[in-house]
């Protein structure tokens, strides 16, 4: 049999499977859902740096002031109008009052606040004499990341408030310009930039690997209902004694189920740009070579389940069973450099690490075929030694 023959019968096996794969109206409708879900679900439910608005925090202020001096000194009134000027600008906090670290507490505990400010009464005798002013942010540890984020956010506004102080203090003093005030206090400045234009978020780092990981959901699920299910039903066994090369089969079923793939990151590649304002600094030709790389290096997997596996639910489950591991290990909602040595060990032996690196190497930093050409090699090689393996398989057990 020729190759033009074997194409021939592949694209035939292929169309067949898309007819019946449109002829669902269900699955037509979730084809499209699944990805809207992914990125919406991610778009809008994980924060990022700009979702911090309107959070509860109680603020205690608990300093008794200086009434010994003419006029009297009350450091803490003073912070808590500037806090609330600044809040008024950025809508950060709803602020409400309380008396004590014991009255915060509760209200955390109970889910009425997301954290609190405790001025000490010593607060302006500190700052008169010539120390700092001790101030403690209290967080709910129950939600580590709105913590820590209401961390940086409290403190990095407090910093400033004290900063502006101390230039009045050299201003009123010392008779340093109003301009000059910044360089005494700090000499130096700091400047981050990236590499690309704009501010990095969390959507754009986890939309490059909700791509990658959707592609190969498609492909993994889609494999099992396109041999286990026909050799339950039967229709198999009438493409295994039609005039045609085993060969055939296996391209025809994979040509389907990466035209599925490919159409869904396609989708979520226009959500991404449409809905969430994702830009793609690389070239849009070598996403496209990326995710039908990502479709390769996972067809020989699916392939290779569906040969040992006699039944379309059989199959499904050790599928299932490799997806989620994969989709919490190779880096697609948290950066593999935060987990322990081990697991690090773990996520670069997986193929789904590499295409989720690739494609934000690409679409996050506008990197080009050099910069990615380790990856592409790893799994180009992935897709081979995987298909170099379950092919025989494959064509072993149709002969059963």
């Amino acid at each position: 049999m020729t190759v033009k023959q074997v194409i021939r019968h592949s694209s035939w096996i292929c169309w067949k499977d898309l007819v019946e794969f449109g002829r669902s109206k269900l699955r037509l409708i979730l084809l499209v859902l699944m990805p809207l879900f992914m990125m919406v679900m991610v778009g809008y439910i994980f924060p990022s740096g700009t979702s911090i608005s309107h959070q509860p925090i109680a603020l205690a202020n608990q300093d008794v002031g200086n009434s010994t001096v003419v006029p009297p000194v009350h450091l803490g009134n003073a912070f808590v109008s500037s806090l609330e000027a600044i809040n008024n600008q950025t809508s950060m906090m709803d602020l409400s009052t309380a008396t004590s670290f014991d009255e915060i507490k509760t209200r955390i505990q109970d889910g009425k606040i997301s954290g609190g400010i405790i001025l000490p009464p010593d607060f302006t005798q500190s700052i008169l004499s010539g120390k700092q002013g001790e101030i403690t942010i209290v967080t709910d540890q129950s939600n580590p990341q709105i913590s820590s984020m209401m961390q940086a956010v409290l403190s990095k506004t407090i910093e400033s408030m004290g900063t502006y102080i101390a230039r009045l203090n050299l201003n009123s003093t010392y008779n340093i310009t109003w301009d000059n005030t910044m360089a005494v206090i700090q000499p130096y400045t700091v400047q981050f930039t990236g590499i690309v234009p704009g501010q990095p978020n969390y959507f754009e780092f986890v939309a490059p690997g909700i791509i990658s990981m959707v592609v190969m959901m498609s492909l993994m699920t889609g494999l099992p209902h396109a041999i286990s299910y026909e050799k339950d039903t039967g229709t198999l066994d009438g493409m295994l004694v039609a005039p045609i090369n085993r060969l055939s089969i296996i391209l025809g079923k994979v040509m389907a189920q990466t035209i599925r793939g490919l159409i869904q990151g396609a989708i979520i590649v226009m959500l991404a740009v449409v809905l969430f304002g994702v830009v793609i600094h690389g070239s849009i030709l070598l996403v496209v070579a990326l995710l039908l790389l990502t479709v390769f290096s996972f067809v020989g997997l699916g392939i290779l389940i569906t040969s040992f596996t006699g039944r379309e639910e059989t199959a499904t489950m050790v599928m299932m069973t490799l997806m989620f591991p994969m989709m919490f290990l190779s880096g697609v909602f948290f950066p593999i450099q935060q987990m322990p040595a081990f697991m690090q060990s773990i996520a670069h032996l997986l193929p789904l690490t590499y295409a989720a690196q690739a494609l934000r190497k690409v679409m996050v930093l506008g990197a080009g075929f050099d910069a990615v050409s380790t990856e592409i090699l790893i799994l180009f090689a992935f897709g081979l030694v995987l298909l170099a393996v379950a092919v025989p398989m494959f064509k072993k057990a149709m002969n059963r």
